[in-house]
Formats: C-alpha cells, structure tokens, sequence
C-alpha cells in the first residue's frame, strides 16, 4: 500500500470514530432533553395555564408584603382563587441591593421585614402559590436588585428553601451570552432542588422562544410588554397566532397581563380580551 493510500485510509478511520463519537453524543443530549421535557410535565406544574396576579403594571417598585398579603386575600374573597387564580407573583424590587455574607438573595428590610418565606407560608394558608422574580443577568431590569447570573444554584436553592411555586425569570444586563445558554442554567438549577417551581422565561420574544423555550421551562414571554390600550392588546393577540402549535401541558405561550385596574381598559374590552387570550395566546 502506498504511503499516500495509508494517510488516506487512517485519515478516514479517524472521521469515522469523530463521527461514531458526535453520533452517541447528539444520541445522549437527545435523551437528555426528552427527559427534561418529561420532567417538565412529571413535576406537577402547568398542565394547564398559570393564572394569577403580578405586581409589576400596576405597582412597579412600589411593593411590600402587606400589597402581597392584601392581593392574596382579595383572590380570595372575590371567588378569583376559585377559578384557578392561584398566583400570587412578586415581580422586580423586592430584595437588597446587595447579597448577604454568604452571597444569598436578601429580602428587602425596608418592605418585606417578615421575609419571603414568611409571606410565602401566609399565601399558602390561602390555598393559593406564591411566585418571585430574578433575572438572567447580574442586575434585574430596574437595577435595584442583584440578577441570578452566575448565582443559579445558590438562588434556585435559596427560593426553594423560601417555598417559592413560580420564578419569572427576566432578561436584562446580562454578558451578552446566548439566552438559551442562561436559561438553561436555571432551568436545570431548579431542577435539583426537589421542590416544583414553575419556571417562566421573560425573553421578550426576541429570539422566539416559543420554538426552543419549552425544554427550559413551563412558559415564556413572546413578545414585548404589554400597554395600556386596546391596540396593544390586539398587537400582542395578532403576534401570537403563529405560536399556538408550541403550547401545551407543561409549556405555555404568554403571558398577557390584563390591566384590571386601568382607566383606559373598561370591562367590555377585558372581557374581549380575556377571549383573545383563550382563543390565541394559549391554545
């Protein structure tokens, strides 16, 4: 055998052995993911929409335990929980700005003296869930807080311990890494920490995570936040009519937060709304 046939004949046993390798690989990674997805569905979480309330629209920063406390309640008491209003969802703003000695999220003195875990236990004698907000970046977006980025498992953990049901996880001042790549670091944090905690996406829509955001999480962001007008509700209704194939038990588009308390939305128009986001968003 030629010297030049030898070269030819090892150069195609080794391609051959790089693909045997990336063969079992791709194999494996799909395995894992279909787990996941399984895992996603097995926790117990989203087999049908989240439905309930969150802090930002209307409240912003302006947030305490006794706003959360007070919602709770009225979830409550206006037949809201009965329906499958079961959320109670802290957004942005409730922690300090800086992390204790051991690195941990803290819960603002200030506003929620008692602590998160304290106010997640009182949701809880409610018979409702208690959800929180981070952020896939080193500061959330109103950088009053720190983010989750480089800290997955620490705050995965910590939330747990909290008894926390939902985390939205947001997307701002981050290293300009891959969103799939952030997200799927608190996806599989929260994953070993043994409690089920909805996990939703707030990506923005940017890079369309309606086609890949369901092996993360349990739902997602497809678009922008919401205003308050009627043409926004029907901007973001008309964007999400090519999502709906993309949801389903354990996954879900969304999410359109109604402005209940809003001058400019009257109740003939959430009702109008409500069915857009039946008929659109989630199917």
């Amino acid at each position: 055998m030629k010297m030049g046939s030898k070269f030819s004949f090892l150069f195609v046993n080794v391609v051959l052995v790089v693909a045997s390798i990336n063969c079992m690989n791709v194999s494996r990674s799909n395995a894992n993911l279909e787990d996941y997805t399984q895992f996603l569905l097995a926790n117990g979480v989203a087999r049908t929409p989240p439905m309930g309330w969150n802090s930002w629209n209307h409240f912003q920063c302006n947030i305490d335990e006794r706003t959360i406390k007070t919602t709770a309640d009225a979830l409550v008491s206006t037949g809201l929980a009965a329906l499958g209003y079961k959320y109670v969802n802290i957004d942005d703003c409730w922690g300090e700005e800086k992390r204790d000695w051991k690195g941990s999220l803290r819960a603002k003195a200030s506003t929620f003296p008692s602590g998160i875990k304290a106010l997640a236990d009182y949701v809880h004698s409610k018979g409702l869930k208690l959800g929180i907000y981070s952020d896939a970046g080193y500061t959330t977006c109103s950088k009053k807080m720190p983010g989750s980025l480089g800290h997955e498992d620490q705050d995965a953990k910590t939330f747990a311990e909290w008894g926390v049901d939902y985390l939205k996880y947001d997307n701002c001042y981050h290293d300009g890494s891959k969103p799939q790549d952030r997200y799927a670091r608190m996806s599989y944090a929260l994953r070993k920490v043994g409690r089920p905690i909805l996990y939703s996406l707030c990506e923005w829509g940017q890079e369309y995570p309606a086609k890949w955001a369901g092996l993360y999480g349990n739902a997602w962001r497809t678009t922008g936040d919401i205003k308050d007008t009627w043409e926004s509700v029907i901007s973001i209704a008309d964007e999400n009519n090519i999502w709906g194939r993309y949801a389903g038990p354990g996954r879900w588009n969304g999410k359109l937060q109604l402005k209940l308390c809003s001058s400019a939305l009257k109740i003939t128009i959430l009702c109008e709304t409500m069915q857009l986001l039946c008929n659109k968003i989630l199917k």
